[in-house]
């Protein structure tokens, strides 16, 4: 166990230095950051000294050494744009895109699971045909189509939900939540759901896909041999060993929920790093748009590895599996 978890963290850090070398390579094919500061009017000895002062003026691998340095402490510099520090930029915008992203995950996992159980013991009922015409409109529509019609529907016919922002939050320390009142709530429901559609149809259909391949196996036969009752067989056995393959698919898409928010977040006028990223492409504003990538692969690689082992802990063939290698 322990073998394999070293394993998984050498190879989350070679992850991490790579990405860290194609955000730091924005600096210098990105344009000058002296320029972006100073303007088209600095005289030389403006840019000289600032660049003596950013660093820019030793050799690249030392350059390289030092963002990798400042990004293990979280620190990217300062913004182009708004210049201020950007590790302050990412903590305002952080808590908005993890609360989204949770939200429409919890939503993807309590509805798309059942559904997706459903359609597989149902297969020729006519939910299970509407389940599965739902899941063919959820992966074919676009995000913001999706949005735009959530808006239009429950914000402006019906007036139940806001259309924009992220409602009244509450300070815990540096973290800031909505989910302690009640606007955070009624701001948050739509864009989680518009970020929840396309996860919950893969979901059900990997669900739906897994519970049928695993009721014709043959443990499942001799369960109903022994004479167990079908909800013991479709609960106890079945959908147990289902859920192994949804464990990975469900965290890799947690990543994908945070990372790929930007679409979601620039419909709704979410204050997350979405739509932080959008406005640092923008204007070119480098330093942000390093962190994000950095940030982002750093999540990814987290929620990969704690899949990596959740599987380990879950899957028992591969505890026996690792145990006969090693003797």
């Amino acid at each position: 166990m322990l073998a394999f978890i070293l394993r998984r963290v050498i190879q989350a850090l070679i992850v991490m230095v790579t990405v860290s070398l194609i955000s730091f390579c924005l600096f210098q094919f990105t344009g000058d950051p002296v320029l972006f500061m100073l303007g088209q009017d600095a005289t030389a000895d403006q840019v000289k000294q600032l660049r003596a002062d950013l660093g820019l003026d030793k050799h690249f691998f030392v350059q390289f050494w030092h963002f990798l340095a400042n990004a293990a402490q979280g620190e990217f510099g300062i913004s182009l744009r708004q210049g201020i520090k950007v590790s302050k930029l990412i903590s305002e915008r952080f808590p908005a895109t993890i609360e989204l992203a949770l939200a429409a995950a919890f939503i993807a996992l309590v509805i798309g699971i059942p559904m997706g159980v459903y359609a597989a013991l149902r297969r020729g009922s006519f939910m299970s045909q509407v389940f599965m015409t739902i899941s063919l409109l959820g992966v074919s529509l676009p995000t913001f189509l999706i949005g735009i019609m959530l808006i239009l529907v429950f914000a402006v016919i019906l007036g139940w939900f806001p259309s924009f922002g992220r409602g009244d939050v509450t300070k815990l320390g540096w973290w800031s939540t909505g989910f302690l009142t009640k606007s955070g709530w009624h701001h948050l429901v739509l864009p989680a759901i518009t970020l929840a559609v396309f996860q919950l149809t893969l979901i059900m259909r990997l669900v739906r896909a897994e519970m049928l391949e695993v009721l014709r196996t043959d443990y499942i036969k001799f369960a109903r041999a022994r004479g167990l009752s079908n909800q013991a067989i479709h609960f106890g056995h079945a959908l147990k060993n289902t859920l192994v393959p949804v464990i990975t698919i469900t965290g890799l898409q947690l990543g994908a929920l945070i990372a790929f928010a930007i679409i979601t977040e620039t419909v709704f006028q979410w204050p997350g790093m979405g739509s932080l990223f959008i406005n640092a492409v923008s204007f070119a504003d480098v330093p942000v748009m390093a962190a994000y990538l950095c940030l982002i692969a750093l999540i990814f690689v987290t929620v990969n590895l704690v899949v990596d082992l959740l599987y380990f802990a879950v899957d028992p063939r591969l505890r026996v599996e690792k145990s006969g290698a090693a003797h």
